[in-house]
């Protein structure tokens, strides 16, 4: 019960909260999207690395590509920009379909080969400039519309529509984790032979959770083509893309579902609001300290920590 009451007083707090407190502030407010759209990816390859087993050093193939197809179904098909974020998750699926062979690998050889595809999609989108514009980008894209007089264009609107993809994307993980495929992939990872001896297709439910993760990505680097209305190859593959979200979610806590998202607002807004102002060549260093010290006293992430000290406050 006091979970549950916690946990609408954290919605409440971000949907209300926020926007009247920091609504009025665009570089915070900036920062903050920016911070929902690393904690997005973090949740998605957190959910791939906790469920699927799969370590992934390729996220950004994922959202590059769910930009370029929101992106250009925009532009061209005048498809609607809020659809258009669910056509870049899709095509982030389809993508992902490419990868299906190297399902076959495991640990370090899984997360190389999913890298060399995020490659391989950076110079197929330069190389298309017919379609994608090349190395020049692609400008003049649509922003979010107006709705009821809010325009989700804005940073405010910008902000209510990441942090409901987000809660979505949070509740689908529960839901998953709470299932009887949830608990099969659980125990694949303790013997994976042993839970296909009982009939379970270890290797349908790596696709699936392949296609989750890709497809949560897509809609992130989607909304995030909407918000900057703009996209290249280098930016929309940048390796920042992969590095950021799993720094976010080992610091975290990425076998937790609210640790991907906590660890990428107190990472990126530390980051950007303490550290770089501190020192501002080479701030990174700082968090790469604070990352290698977590790791150290508190493997579990910041979520676990934080819940030991309450528990510890209150028993």
């Amino acid at each position: 019960m006091k979970t549950g009451k916690f946990a609408l007083i954290a919605v409440a707090a971000a949907y209300l909260g926020v926007p009247l407190l920091l609504g009025q502030n665009n570089y915070v407010m900036s920062l903050i999207i920016a911070a929902l759209v690393i904690g997005g990816i973090a949740l998605a390859w957190a959910l791939l690395g906790n469920l699927g087993g799969m370590v992934s050093f390729g996220h950004s193939a994922f959202f590059g590509v769910g930009a370029y197809v929101s992106a250009l179904l925009t532009i061209h098909a005048g498809v609607p920009v809020m659809a258009g974020l669910v056509l870049g998750g899709l095509g982030a699926v389809v993508a992902s379909v490419v990868m299906l062979p190297v399902l076959r690998l495991r640990g370090p050889y899984f997360a190389l080969a999913i890298l060399a595809y995020a490659h391989i999609f950076k110079i197929v989108a330069t190389e298309w400039s017919s379609v994608t514009g090349g190395s020049g980008g692609l400008s003049r894209i649509p922003h979010f519309p107006v709705v009821l007089g809010l325009d989700l264009g804005g940073k405010t609107g910008s902000y209510l529509i990441i942090l409901t993809l987000l809660l979505i994307f949070v509740l689908c993980y529960r839901a998953i984790r709470a299932s009887h495929y949830g608990l099969a992939l659980r125990a694949m990872h303790d013997s994976e032979d042993a839970t296909r001896v009982v009939g379970v297709n270890s290797t349908l439910l790596k696709a699936l959770m392949l296609f989750v993760s890709a497809f949560m990505t897509g809609m992130v680097g989607a909304f995030n083509v909407h918000y900057i209305s703009f996209l290249e190859p280098d930016y929309a593959f940048n390796g920042v893309w992969v590095t950021l979200p799993i720094i976010a979610a080992i610091f975290g806590g990425y076998r937790t579902l609210l640790g991907p998202l906590l660890g990428a607002l107190t990472v990126y807004l530390v980051d950007q609001l303490i550290f770089k102002n501190l020192i501002p060549s080479g701030h990174q260093l700082i968090l790469g300290g604070l990352l290698v010290a977590m790791i150290i006293f508190s493997p579990r992430g910041l979520l676990p920590l934080a819940l030991k000290g309450y528990r510890r406050k209150h028993a």
